[in-house]
């Protein structure tokens, strides 16, 4: 019994002597704010109202590649409705570069039932040089694939609206947006544009606020963050997301407000804004090219251009 009673004496003053645990350090606010952002992005893609999935996908297109976006993507190209899976190939063209994680899932789109769905993925696959992108397309081009629906109902199929939005107006859009984001490891953010655009409240204004996105004019800035302001839903969307494509990691709190924003397409993309400017990707070192010279042919195109 004194035995016992000596064991568990030593054992109670060994677990008083124990190092307490080190407390866990609190987040920044810069953290919390990424992690409201996440909640945010994680909440629309999983909405009832297919409108609110379809924004969440969109704004997915400016968070980068290495990002968990993959992981919410996946899922929705089994979403029920069509916007929504047109939405999330799109954004998969914008992260493209991360081809091996995104190659499987365009595959799966590829075999969708939609044509509208398809085609879209058979459009990314081709500009990854994928064969079942070109093979596709060229089954369009003999009529052996259907490129759009022949039977189309208002309540399903408004994909198609953003399959006509005016060609030219987006054509200049999207050779605009591409040149946002020439840094590997982020998203093109084509999909978020072509989202504000293709909604039929969308304002020109918002159009012309994307198209001088990737402007050098020192006043842009102040138009951006005036525009997070505006009383036009795509305006500041518009404003979100060329805060995070030009970027403007200086106007990083000013997306802070824009969480609360009573649209969801505003909220989605102030959100990957966010995270996008919070987790900024260095870009990589210039590599320098040093002209190789050979004395001898040096020489002779001399001679010859200069007699």
């Amino acid at each position: 019994m004194r035995v016992w009673m000596l064991i568990l004496l030593s054992a109670t003053v060994a677990f008083a002597q124990a190092p307490a645990p080190a407390p866990i350090p609190a987040a920044s606010p810069a953290e919390t704010t990424v992690q409201r952002c996440r909640g945010i992005l994680d909440d629309a893609v999983h909405d009832h109202n297919p409108d609110v999935r379809k924004g969440g996908a969109e704004a997915l297109s400016l968070v980068g590649v290495n990002d968990h976006n993959l992981d919410l993507l996946a899922p929705m190209l089994d979403d029920k409705d069509v916007t929504v899976r047109v939405a999330v190939v799109s954004t998969l063209g914008d992260l493209k570069e991360n081809k091996a994680l995104v190659l499987p899932l365009l595959k799966k789109a590829l075999a969708d039932p939609v044509p509208e769905v398809d085609f879209a993925a058979a459009k990314v696959l081709y500009q990854l040089h994928d064969i079942d992108g070109t093979q596709f397309l060229l089954e369009v081009v003999s009529k052996e694939s259907k490129a759009s629906s022949s039977y189309i109902t208002k309540e399903k199929r408004s994909a198609l609206r953003m399959l006509h939005t005016p060609t030219k107006l987006f054509t200049a859009i999207a050779i605009e947006a591409a040149g946002f984001a020439p840094v590997p490891g982020l998203g093109f953010g084509l999909s978020s544009a072509q989202g504000i655009l293709s909604d039929p409240d969308s304002s020109a204004r918002a159009a012309s606020l994307l198209l001088v996105g990737n402007s050098t004019d020192p006043g842009l800035k102040d138009a951006v963050r005036a525009a997070f302001n505006d009383k036009e839903w795509s305006v500041r969307a518009a404003a979100a997301h060329v805060a995070a494509m030009h970027p403007f990691p200086d106007l990083k709190e000013n997306l802070i407000p824009l969480l609360d924003d009573k649209k969801d397409g505003v909220r989605v993309r102030a959100a990957a804004a966010y995270i996008r400017l919070d987790h900024p990707v260095k870009p990589p070192a210039p590599v320098k090219h040093h002209p190789v010279t050979h004395h001898t042919h040096t020489t002779s195109t001399t001679h010859a251009t200069h007699p």
